[in-house]
């Protein structure tokens, strides 16, 4: 006897295009009601239809009226058998993800925020006065914003990037930016091995929003990248946070490192997450500080 294993995923898709079938079936009348007992007879009788007969509505299980044959079930038939040897439908992934290892596993990649970009934001204390910027990073230690304000929340603080003097325009700032995003390596220091995509990409603006995806549970982290008007000469202001979840594990420090080394290789001055001066962040995540 040969022991084959089923993946639940793909047990739970079947099973519910399975009753999904037969409760088609039964409202098309290709079913018998469950009192009938089936007989030797060529046809299978079926319910009958409410304008078969106006003046009696009984079921009679002898009636030729309430009769289908077998040609007529047969596409019923092929429908379900069709259905249910069809693949199950796969999750969305980004192409670029590093493996297919973990494909049946359920993805938690929580609901895509509504707020992102530029936008008039409220001081979180109710002191301070409403100030423009990107979507404020919450308490929890998995997020690091440029624009949020740093007597408060320091430890979720990344100062701006700024493009070197001798890109001719904010532009070609982003147009670099962009390319060296799009190089970044999914799997870089065990992390976004689910892969990225751009989502969004309006260097005229000053803007880019990515997204990475974690490769077993599929969790997204949602990464941007904009000017500030009336900001710091040159400045982008940086974002990258995760939708689900408390702790990140250094995830978002990992990924805007690798990214702020490789636009400082090409002269812009990106400052990445030091651990010395995040210590909350190092020491809830359980990152040694070096």
């Amino acid at each position: 006897m040969v022991n084959v294993t089923v993946p639940a995923s793909t047990f739970r898709c079947y099973s519910s295009l399975f009753i999904l079938t037969l409760m088609a079936s039964t409202a098309h009348g290709f079913l018998p009601p469950s009192s009938h007992t089936f007989t030797k007879s060529s046809s299978i009788p079926i319910m009958a239809s409410s304008n078969t007969n106006d003046s009696d509505d009984t079921y009679d299980p002898h009636s030729s009226n309430n009769k289908v044959s077998r040609r007529q079930i047969l596409p019923s038939f092929l429908l379900t058998t069709g259905l249910l040897l069809a693949p199950p439908p796969t999750a969305q992934a980004f192409p670029n993800k590093i493996s297919d290892q973990y494909n049946d596993r359920p993805k938690r990649r929580g609901p895509p925020p509504k707020d992102l970009n530029i936008s008039k934001r409220k001081d979180m204390l109710g002191g301070g006065d409403d100030y423009d910027g990107l979507k404020p990073c919450a308490s929890a230690p998995n997020c690091f914003c440029s624009t949020v304000p740093t007597d408060y929340e320091a430890d979720h603080y990344l100062p701006p990037w700024i493009w070197p003097k001798d890109l001719p325009s904010q532009e070609t700032a982003f147009q670099q930016l962009e390319d060296v995003v799009q190089r970044y390596e999914p799997g870089q220091g065990g992390i976004d091995g689910g892969g990225f995509a751009i989502q969004k990409s309006e260097p005229r603006k000053g803007y880019l929003y990515v997204q990475f995806e974690a490769l077993k549970n599929g969790y997204i982290d949602d990464v941007e990248f904009a000017v500030l008007e009336g900001a710091g000469e040159r400045e982008v202001q940086v974002r990258s946070s995760s939708r689900v979840g408390y702790l990140d594990y250094g995830v978002n420090a990992k990924r805007l490192n690798y990214i702020a080394r490789a636009l400082g290789e090409k002269g812009w001055k990106a400052e990445g997450v030091d651990f010395k001066t995040h210590p909350d962040y190092a020491t809830q995540n359980g990152i040694a500080r070096t």
